[in-house]
């Protein structure tokens, strides 16, 4: 049967959809109510009156913010080839789109203070072909592995995770100047991850799994690849 009214009679179908239309207008009412007095408890609301900003009740365009995050690393790895990938996930670890990466970043690791970059030659011409600003990040991932990798590189030859270029800070004792502070420097260092075909420093292959110290205008080569990466900043002589 239908629901009673308060004489104890039927209601008509009419007379229990506006009951029904009333208790929707009450609750929708009474919720009102305690989200005003949540916020009034709270200090939130302004002048004791309802506050219903969005950001108090969760933002439903979070979403869409980190959007834009994600297209801009995609266009940086797309004008530059290097992405900042090797910052470690917050979740997992030391991983990178579910990839366990093949080193951590050391406690002295540090972004460059000069603007170094790779200036890149191919085959005999004088002219490099390509130009790699490595500046901006404390260590740029090189090999195959086009997800993760800041210097991602086609040719063959190369492991997915193959070297890394890091910059590290060091400190060299002031010896012209006795009891004066160590100057503090970060200079950069490359190690080879145990690639199957190498790392090459100024044509001589390098032991993996251990940093070499980088110089000005030190050359290297990776795998079978005849590029050749010359390491340069924009204070160096020609």
């Amino acid at each position: 049967g239908g629901r009673k009214g308060k004489d104890g009679d039927d209601l008509s179908y009419e007379e229990e959809m506006a009951s029904r239309a009333k208790n929707k207008d009450k609750k929708a009412i009474d919720l009102s109510n305690v989200m005003a007095d949540t916020l009034r408890a709270s200090g939130k609301g302004k002048h004791g009156k309802e506050d219903n900003t969005r950001y108090e009740w969760g933002n439903p365009g979070e979403d869409e913010e980190e959007k834009p995050e994600v297209a801009e690393e995609d266009k940086v790895r797309a004008d530059f080839a290097l992405s900042g990938a090797l910052a470690k996930d917050e979740v997992t670890g030391n991983t990178l789109h579910g990839i366990v990466l093949k080193f951590v970043e050391p406690a002295d690791a540090r972004p460059p203070t000069k603007r170094w970059r790779f200036y890149v030659f191919k085959g005999d011409s004088p002219d490099p072909v390509e130009t790699l600003h490595v500046h901006r990040l404390s260590a740029y991932l090189v090999g195959r592995e086009k997800k993760i990798c800041d210097m991602y590189m086609r040719h063959p030859s190369l492991s997915k995770q193959h070297a890394v270029l890091q910059f590290r800070a060091k400190e060299i004792a002031n010896d012209a100047e006795p009891g004066a502070p160590p100057t503090r420097l970060v200079l950069p260092y490359i190690m080879d991850l145990g690639s199957t075909n190498g790392t090459f420093l100024n044509g001589e292959r390098i032991e993996a799994q251990r940093y070499i110290e980088l110089r000005e205008q030190d050359a290297l080569k990776f795998g079978e690849s005849s590029r050749e990466y010359v390491l340069l900043h924009d204070k160096s002589e020609d």
